[in-house]
């Protein structure tokens, strides 16, 4: 199984200690603190390295499958993208990826979710991938359309966060529907 996956501008790939720095930089952002379920604030280095430690062992158990965005040139991790709440008897999972603040705006997101549906569905043999954001989050929602998830519906106040009710919204996409 391959586990990485070249781009134009970027590639996705399997996370290095090494990587633990540019991760620390690029998600200390308040922001995507904000817009994500479980990213903690303020996130501290050791957190990254926790993280980067951790994919291995969620991968060889099947329970997720984390990638670090990097550019393609450089290897720089300018992000992270990864297939988890797996559904395997219905052949469903969840997406989720951030972006750092100044690498937004540049095609990397949708980018990147090309390279992981690929992944997901020929080499996961998925059915369907699906991502929820909050609804406030218009970038996210925005890459997922660009990259022609389907809008599936709203999920209401289902995460606490920052001392209010968030509601989500879901998206979707099926294999068939999948145009590398």
């Amino acid at each position: 199984m391959a586990l990485t996956y070249i781009g134009k501008q970027i590639k996705i790939r399997r996370h290095k200690l090494s990587d633990a720095d540019d991760i620390y930089r690029n998600i200390s952002d308040k922001t995507i603190y904000r817009f994500t379920r479980t990213i903690p604030y303020p996130y501290k280095k050791r957190d990254a390295i926790d993280f980067v430690e951790s994919t291995a062992g969620l991968r060889n158990k099947k329970s997720a499958y984390q990638f670090a965005i990097a550019e393609k040139i450089t290897d720089k991790v300018i992000g992270g993208i990864g297939l988890m709440n797996f559904d395997w008897k219905n052949k469903n999972a969840e997406l989720g990826y951030w972006i750092g603040k100044k690498y937004r705006g540049k095609g990397y997101a949708p980018e990147a979710i090309n390279l992981i549906l690929k992944f997901g569905f020929k080499e996961l043999k998925l059915n369907r991938i699906w991502a929820a954001a909050f609804e406030t989050n218009i970038s996210s929602i925005k890459v997922l359309k660009k990259t022609n998830f389907k809008y599936e519906g709203l999920m209401r106040k289902t995460v606490l966060k920052l001392g209010k009710w968030q509601n989500q919204v879901m998206y979707s996409m099926l294999s068939s529907e999948f145009k590398p």
